[in-house]
């Protein structure tokens, strides 16, 4: 990883960068969607057998019920008892997210609920390269599940026995055999193959972002969640550990960014070193590349400067192993915070409980991550005796008349 002087050209670049891939990618998913949306399954298909290398009219669109029961026994006891673990975090959490029905009386006579529905139908994208990542079903699914969605329908381009089985043990019986940006476009607007449904969620690579935001005015969408981004502010403690967490998230894919910021710059050249040495014990993988492109060590100024730039750049992951208490006071645009230097970010990608599908590309600056609440709608329900109408008329009256809404005056005159 290069070190880098924290200035504001520096800040610039980084930022400028993250908004030209995002220009990028909405270009090529932008074909994909329109064709998708042209052709159905034929572009579907054509897609698949281009991008994934799967011939879609040969293999099938569906994963069978008989290989879901298959690959529940084909996997080991150990996988099957941490998943449980997992799950049972996740929807502990979610219960306590999901949003609550009330009633109450804003006046006499006039009385307002919040009634909670869930969304009826879900897609769940769980991104597949070399191994599904069985955690982002858990982390979609598992909510769906709490808020009581009634169909819940999953993509995968590479489906393993390991996210299979997840399935099962999770009840999701709907799996799709695709991916990429057509996936998101077929679950969208729907194909022959493939019915539409009302709201898509998880994370992908660059091309699966862009092409939620650009179905988003015709499909709801939970948030854009990646490729992946993760920061580490600390000027001491364990350098071996921020470069574990660093390249945790670096192998993610080759275009994740990855920072470490510091005002030491001692530390700074100890964990240029760590992350070296520790790439040539890992298996070979993205992180050789993304350390060296897309994430850098930067040496701040001050604390202040580092705070304001985690600000600016909101990243998907923050750490922050020393002082973590006074500078989280500091902090508030990030996806996620892992406080102290045992939070290891996986824990948290895995089983602690809180969510793994997060915003990126500076989204951390207008939302959170994802809750049991995306998988619901709050409908109001207003209840107006008629005591609590003769209170409120002459006030809506006057606020009808001063907007010249004429008919909305006349609505409440006419019941006088």
């Amino acid at each position: 990883m290069r070190i880098l002087k924290l200035t504001p050209r520096v800040e610039k670049r980084l930022l400028s960068r993250r908004a030209q891939r995002d220009d990028e990618a909405h270009s090529v998913a932008s074909a994909i969607v329109a064709d998708l949306r042209k052709r159905g399954d034929a572009a579907l298909f054509a897609w698949a057998k281009k991008l994934d290398y799967v011939d879609l009219a040969r293999e099938g669109v569906w994963i069978s019920k008989k290989e879901i029961r298959s690959a529940e026994r084909r996997v080991s006891s150990e996988f099957l008892s941490a998943l449980r673990r997992a799950a049972k975090n996740v929807r502990n959490v979610a219960e306590k997210q999901l949003p609550r029905p009330w009633t109450f009386e804003t006046e006499p006579g006039v009385r307002i609920s919040q009634r909670v529905s869930p969304i009826e139908s879900i897609g769940c994208y769980i991104p597949g390269g070399h191994f599904s990542l069985v955690s982002t079903l858990v982390m979609t699914a598992v909510p769906a599940k709490v808020a009581g969605v009634s169909r819940i329908v999953a993509v995968c381009p590479g489906p393993n026995p390991e996210l299979l089985a997840a399935a099962g043990l999770l009840g999701i019986e709907e799996i799709a055999h695709l991916g990429g940006a057509q996936a998101i476009a077929a679950l969208a607007y729907g194909t022959k193959s493939i019915p539409r449904v009302e709201k898509i969620f998880g994370p992908g690579n660059k091309y699966v972002t862009a092409a939620k935001q650009l179905v988003s005015g015709d499909c709801a969408i939970d948030l854009p969640a990646g490729p992946t981004e993760a920061i580490v502010l600390a000027t001491e403690g364990s350098a071996r550990w921020i470069a574990a967490d660093l390249l945790a998230q670096a192998e993610h894919a080759k275009d994740a960014a990855t920072f470490f910021i510091t005002t030491s710059r001692s530390l700074a050249r100890e964990v240029q070193r760590e992350v070296q040495w520790q790439l040539t014990e890992l298996p070979s993988g993205p992180a050789r590349v993304s350390t060296k492109t897309a994430g850098a060590i930067l040496c701040a100024g001050s604390l202040e400067q580092a705070c304001e730039f985690i600000n600016r750049f909101a990243p998907e992951h923050l750490s922050l192993p020393e002082n973590a208490e006074n500078l989280l006071k500091k902090i508030h645009s990030a996806g996620t915070v892992f406080l102290g230097p045992w939070s290891a970010q996986p824990l948290g990608d895995y089983a602690t409980g809180s969510n793994h599908v997060l915003p990126t590309s500076g989204w951390a600056r207008r939302r959170g991550g994802l809750s049991a609440a995306d998988f619901v709608k709050c409908i109001s329900v207003q209840t107006i005796t008629r005591n609590g109408f003769h209170r409120l008329a002459d006030a809506v009256e006057a606020l009808a008349e001063s907007e010249g809404l004429m008919a909305h005056r006349h609505a409440v005159r006419v019941r006088r």
